[in-house]
């Protein structure tokens, strides 16, 4: 039996025809910088092949049902066993996924109730908010109902007669208007904001009742209803169709609030009355995992115990991960990338399945230093069970558990894609290769002391686990917000600091392009490059666009055809016209500077930068190398882009600005060491052009080098939310109840 992965002469995207051997039931990690190859081996490669292989066991209109793999571009690879790979991808769901249903704890607490609560309700799908039996009717078990947003629905400093409603119909002298001044309910010249409570409720939220109202001299029997009790009946609860612009109209009125029914626990009455050791189910769905394991512990039902262990073992694998903060009705699209793979981790760790291949894309993003031990633990009992395990990473920690390294290099992109080294961590520090060099450094902790004149502060907040705390960011200062995860960084800086002053968040959200968005559309210097062409050919430059006049006829400009044969697989080939260069072979005629439009997509942004001389042009490259994003093309689209890569192709876009509060949520997420350097040093450009940085973060060597620190915590869920220091970051170092401090020395 092979008891090793062979690939042979591998060409997929960047890399130069490598080959290599993978031990099987072995931690093998892949270093290298960003860009260098290392996902184009195991997720392009191994991944993809191992995923193709699989669906060839179905037939055919099996296949049309499963996900799509395409054959990587490489001789062979030999042992391949089945694949599971776990991205940065947010689990992301709708509003009735959380974390309790994603895990299939919350299966088991339903049978957990539906047994054993007090007093019986019925069988198990009475306890689930997504059944009719168990759910709120008000909000129909989502929690939360749509309401109109009365603030922005009245001006409370005008009158009714001076047009103090602000919705679609109202203006002065409108029929629907005079419904409410002729009602005879108000002073139509009284101010809204000096209306007593009951003239206020009887504005807003009256329900229908019949009343006489004068318009053109002439008098009608209307139906009098409060504004927020209209505006629900009419544009949400309702099936009639409305065209685009005025859906537009309405939403901007919309708000999300609590349902004033079940108080947002989205179970109906029947099943909050059933309780347990006096919790009903959605108590024991609001408290945080750590808790809710010592709660279990005490229930003393020996009927129960097969139940409440599988529960208990199925929380202890989230705690041991790194998640104990949070609790099982926690949405799941509101999950960080790096919380989500940890989830999709402890549910695999739970898995009996054995001779499996794991491929996980640095999990330890997210975590602090003092929890990476905990993820580092769940890779070795996952090797340990018997299955080969292959993770990308950039944290030394985890790097140093490996089995096997294998460091791809030397740089990124073109200049990437070759094996530097493979072998024992302790022969990768001798090595030569840009991942030892930056293992053997460590920087020195920011000894500089300048003294903040003034500070930007919001107001004290409460908010999720947050003790009544307001955040103080020195003005002009590079700032570096640290904590254990779930100690209430994020819920401080965007949900509170980021509301109350105009700033520049900087974070891994998607940008949300699809297969027609690349590069060079999102940073606005495709124009100046159409406008090039066409100034250089004496064309329209509208035909240098594959989305207008210049897109090849066959394939629409997508570059691609969908070939639908009946029951066979839908597979996508390259369009035999532009040979996937998505413009009409006419507009490959015209050069600028002795090349094709379709040459300036295929060019690496490093390229582009010694190409061009237009300045603006010239000054958005540069700041997209500065972010060390060299490596990509031009026309790369931006729906192949990770959470890291967009984050910098954002910020990139928001660089050479003076006088704004950035806030970067993590940016050396997908970042090699070597590259740290770089996200520093346009920290520090910006600051010394009068901006004010706020950075969340758990790295190191990023946090070593700030200008302030404010760490939050001391722990995580409901034991964080304080402010545990702030002030220099020497003087961190002295501060014994950080967990951040003690990782700093």
């Amino acid at each position: 039996m092979n008891e090793k992965i062979i690939i042979k002469n591998a060409r997929e995207n960047n890399l130069q025809n490598i080959s290599l051997q993978i031990p099987k039931k072995a931690i093998t990690v892949f270093t290298g910088v960003s860009g260098s190859g290392k996902s184009s081996i195991v997720f392009d490669t191994i991944a993809e092949e191992a995923g193709r292989l699989l669906n060839q066991n179905y037939s055919s209109f099996a296949r049309l049902y499963l996900p799509k793999y395409r054959q990587p571009n490489v001789d062979s690879i030999d042992g391949l066993c089945t694949v599971i790979a776990v991205d940065q991808k947010q689990i992301g769901g709708n509003a009735r996924s959380t974390l309790g249903t994603t895990t299939d704890i919350a299966p088991l607490l339903r049978v957990l109730f539906s047994r054993f609560g007090i007093p019986k309700v019925g069988f198990a799908n009475a306890f689930s908010f997504n059944d009719p039996s168990g759910m709120c009717n008000r909000c129909q078990g989502i929690g939360k109902i749509i309401a109109l947003d009365v603030d922005k629905a009245i001006d409370k400093n005008k009158s009714l007669n001076e047009g103090a409603i602000l919705l679609d119909g109202f203006k002065v002298g409108s029929f629907l208007l005079k419904l409410y001044t002729e009602s005879g309910f108000f002073d139509c010249d009284k101010k809204i904001a000096d209306y007593s409570k009951s003239e206020f409720e009887q504005l807003v939220y009256a329900q229908p009742q019949k009343v006489v109202a004068n318009y053109k001299n002439s008098q009608y029997d209307m139906t009098y209803e409060g504004l927020s009790t209209r505006f629900i009946r009419q544009n949400i609860n309702t099936a009639r169709e409305k065209t685009q612009s005025n859906q537009k109209k309405i939403t901007q009125f919309f708000a999300e609030q609590v349902c004033d029914e079940c108080n947002g626990d989205r179970y109906n009455l029947r099943a909050l009355q059933c309780k347990i050791n006096g919790y009903n189910i959605a108590d024991i769905s609001k408290i945080q995992l750590v808790d809710l394991v010592k709660e279990l512990y005490n229930w003393n039902i020996p009927q129960a115990k097969s139940v409440i262990d599988d529960i208990v073992n199925r929380l202890q694998l989230l705690i041991d991960i790194g998640l104990p903060y949070l609790s099982l009705d926690r949405n799941t699209s509101t999950l960080s990338g790096g919380e989500s793979q940890r989830v999709k981790i402890a549910k695999y760790i739970s898995s009996s399945l054995v001779d499996v291949c794991y491929i996980f894309d640095e999990p330890s993003i997210g975590l602090h230093a003092r929890d990476v031990h905990r993820l580092n633990d769940l890779l070795i009992k996952l090797r340990d069970k018997g299955n080969t395990v292959l993770v990308v990473e950039h944290d030394p920690d985890v790097i140093k558990i490996a089995d096997h390294i294998v460091d791809i290099g030397p740089k990124a992109g073109r200049h990437g894609g070759k094996i530097m080294f493979e072998g024992k961590f302790d022969d990768l520090l001798q090595a030569n290769c840009l991942t030892s060099q930056y293992l053997n450094q460590k920087a020195s902790i920011n000894t500089k002391q300048t003294k903040p004149t003034q500070f930007f502060v919001s107001s004290k907040s409460s908010m999720h686990n947050l003790k009544d705390i307001s955040l103080s960011i020195p003005k002009g200062m590079f700032c570096c917000i640290t904590g254990v995860a779930g100690s209430g960084k994020s819920t401080i800086v965007n949900s509170v600091f980021a509301k109350q002053f105009d700033c520049i968040k900087i974070d891994q959200s998607g940008i949300g392009g699809n297969i027609r968005s690349n590069i060079a559309t999102y940073t606005g210097i495709m124009e100046n490059i159409r406008k090039l062409f066409a100034k250089s050919n004496n064309q329209k430059h509208s035909l240098f666009s594959y989305n207008s006049q210049g897109a090849c006829k066959k394939c629409n400009g997508t570059g691609a055809i969908e070939l639908n044969l009946s029951f066979m697989d839908i597979s996508e080939i390259i369009c035999d016209e532009c040979n996937g260069g998505r413009y009409d072979k006419q507009v490959l005629e015209y050069k600028y500077k002795g090349n094709s439009i379709v040459d300036i997509n295929n060019m690496t942004i490093e390229y582009a930068l010694e190409f061009f001389e237009n300045k603006d042009i010239v000054s958005v490259l540069q700041s997209l190398v500065d972010v060390g994003l060299g490596y990509m093309t031009l026309g790369q689209s931006l729906n192949t882009l990770s959470g890291g890569e967009c984050q910098r192709l954002k910020l990139a876009k928001e660089l050479n600005q003076n006088g704004n509060i950035y806030i970067l949520d993590e940016p050396t997420t997908g970042l090699h060491l070597s590259d740290i350097d770089n996200i520093l040093t346009i920290i520090n450009k910006l600051v010394n052009s009068g901006n004010t940085v706020v950075v969340i973060e758990h790295n190191l060597e990023v946090i070593k080098r700030a200008d302030w620190i404010i760490d939050i915590g001391p722990d995580g869920g409901t034991n964080g939310g304080q402010i545990v220091f702030e002030g220099f970051p020497v003087d961190l170092l002295k501060c014994s109840n950080s967990y951040t401090a003690k990782y700093l020395v």
